[in-house]
């Protein structure tokens, strides 16, 4: 995937300044894309204006007091266009990339002691994670059936993350005795 999908995916449904975009960008109950995607500042700006360039993206100018003036940028007919065939494109299947998962391979190589103290770091992370998901799951998303179209596909990738660290976890749970 590309930063370009990401952007025109959040922008679809909440057109939104460059800043507020990037704040998105930031995994937060706030954040939405930036739990499966990340980008610096820079690289959305410069998107930002590319995609603009293309016409898939149109600036509205806001006149602000005390302040820079900013855009709203909104998704247009053609970017959605450009943003529904990448959609139905196939994909491969991604691979797993893990620097723990490699270290854990050759992990006889150190002491267990090593192992457990940076399994149980990451595993606090995990934790900390789906405390997040599981806090915007609990505000947003109670009564998934009443939802709007648009927020049941929003729900879905929450799931997909809610799923993803309590399987995480429970693989942790289950390799930590072994290195005991």
């Amino acid at each position: 995937m590309s930063l370009t999908y990401a952007i025109l995916s959040a922008l679809v449904s909440a057109p939104s300044s460059g800043y507020d975009l990037a704040k998105r960008f930031k995994p937060s109950v706030e954040g939405s894309v930036g739990f499966f995607w990340s980008a610096s500042f820079q690289q959305i700006y410069r998107e930002l204006n590319r995609l603009e360039e293309k016409e898939w993206l149109q600036a509205e100018s806001v006149q602000q007091e005390n302040r820079p003036d900013k855009k709203i940028y909104a998704v247009t007919g053609l970017g959605k266009q450009q943003l529904c065939q990448w959609i139905a494109e196939a994909e491969d299947m991604v691979a797993i990339k893990d620097d723990l998962v490699v270290k854990l391979y050759a992990g006889h190589l150190v002491s267990s002691e090593i192992l457990i103290a940076k399994l149980s770091a990451h595993r606090q992370q995990h934790q900390q994670r789906l405390a997040i998901y599981q806090e915007i799951q609990s505000q947003y998303f109670q009564n998934p059936q009443e939802l709007s179209e648009s927020l049941k596909f929003q729900y879905m990738t929450l799931l997909r993350g809610i799923y993803y660290e309590t399987g995480w976890l429970a693989w942790c749970d289950e390799i930590m005795p072994l290195l005991n």
